[in-house]
């Protein structure tokens, strides 16, 4: 006699939840092998038209030609209208020759022994270009033409944007307009000096100069106070502004140095470094006291917070309104301590959605292992 099944029981329900969790995950590997798929045909379309030089053969009217006639060839397929086969020339313009130098840059080395690694780290920088490319969205990509159309590094840094943090096309669009290209480790830093150097350009990475605050909407007189309030009262879009990885600590965090209280602007974790980020605002100009400050709450966090064998060397990031670019250089030659020095501005505005960009809780506590006390 068959037994009915007790749909309270744990192991069931345990297994009904586990089953469409592997159901939406087949579901998202087949749409991401279908996108590749889509994006490969148009590499590849685009290469042919490129190629085959069909615009001087066939005429003006060519992309409408073709639209038609690969429509009434195959009238279910989707993605042929005229506008989207001029895309793929575009798209393949866009790229090709970045692809192309570095295979022939893998393919010269090949024949000299002492290259080997140069020729392999080249090859492999292309096909981890293109394995990105393939996995954008269409809608992206020609988002991406349109902006980026004369720049090709700009391009490829916003491609490996999409794919780290899944940006949607209103997000990508509104980076893209912030400018965080151009900002993106443009602050003045000392690390090469101060860190290890496997870790200098992942630093680097982080800092931008000018850092965009425009989404406290603060717009009248302002002291440092109700400028961190208000960068704490919208901590998503802050976090998103800092980077990918940074996850809140604390505000006017708390260290017993000696005998005395201090308390640091705002601490954070970055996950990709594996280091304390302190991070203080001026609303004033730089000075050269700022860097004192800021090297001992470094060395505080490195003695009080940093673990041996988990965290690497705490990063000072100091945010002030302006700076003389000589003055901050002599300041942080004469610091040991790794810290970069960048400025913020009021003028730029962000969307309400900035999801996908921060480190979710799950990242955190398995990077570390629970909570951070304080």
């Amino acid at each position: 006699m068959n037994k009915p099944i007790n749909i309270l029981d744990k192991d069931y329900l345990q297994w009904v939840k586990e089953l469409c969790k592997r159901y939406r995950q087949s579901q998202i590997k087949a749409a991401v092998k279908v996108n590749h798929v889509v994006l490969q045909f148009y590499w590849d379309l685009g290469k042919d038209i490129c190629c085959k030089e069909v615009e001087n053969k066939y005429g003006s009217k060519f992309y409408a030609t073709l639209s038609r006639d690969l429509r009434n060839a195959m009238p279910d397929a989707e993605g042929l209208s005229e506008r989207n086969l001029r895309y793929t020339k575009k798209f393949y313009q866009l790229y090709s020759q970045k692809i192309q130098n570095l295979q022939q840059l893998a393919a010269n080395s090949e024949n000299e022994i002492l290259q080997q690694p140069a020729a392999t780290s080249n090859a492999e920088l292309a096909a981890h270009i293109m394995q990105d490319l393939f996995s954008v969205p269409w809608g992206h990509q020609m988002l991406l033409i349109d902006k980026c159309s004369n720049d090709v590094s700009k391009a490829i840094f916003y491609v490996q944007q999409v794919v780290e943090n899944g940006w949607s096309r209103a997000m990508l669009l509104n980076f893209i307009n912030t400018g965080i290209y151009e900002r993106q480790g443009k602050a003045l830093t000392n690390f090469k000096k101060a860190l290890p150097d496997i870790d200098t350009d992942l630093a680097k990475e982080i800092t931008k100069d000018p850092y965009n605050f425009a989404f406290t909407g603060l717009r009248k007189p302002y002291n440092e106070r109700i400028l961190k309030d208000a960068l704490l009262n919208n901590i998503t879009k802050f976090l998103t502004e800092l980077g990918t990885g940074f996850a809140y600590v604390g505000k006017e965090y708390r260290l017993q140095i000696g005998e005395k209280e201090n308390f640091i602007d705002l601490l954070f974790y970055n996950l990709n470094l594996s280091c304390y980020i302190v991070l203080e605002v001026k609303i004033g100009s730089f000075t050269f006291a700022d860097v004192g400050q800021l090297g001992g709450y470094v060395v505080a966090c490195n003695h009080l917070l940093r673990k041996e064998g988990r965290d690497n060397p705490t990063i000072g990031i100091l945010i002030c309104k302006e700076k003389d670019r000589i003055q901050a250089q002599y300041a942080l030659e004469s610091s040991s301590q790794p810290i970069a020095i960048s400025e913020y501005d009021l003028e730029k505005f962000y969307p309400e959605k900035l999801e996908g960009t921060m480190p979710t809780i799950e990242e955190w506590e398995a990077k570390l292992g629970g909570s951070i006390e304080q």
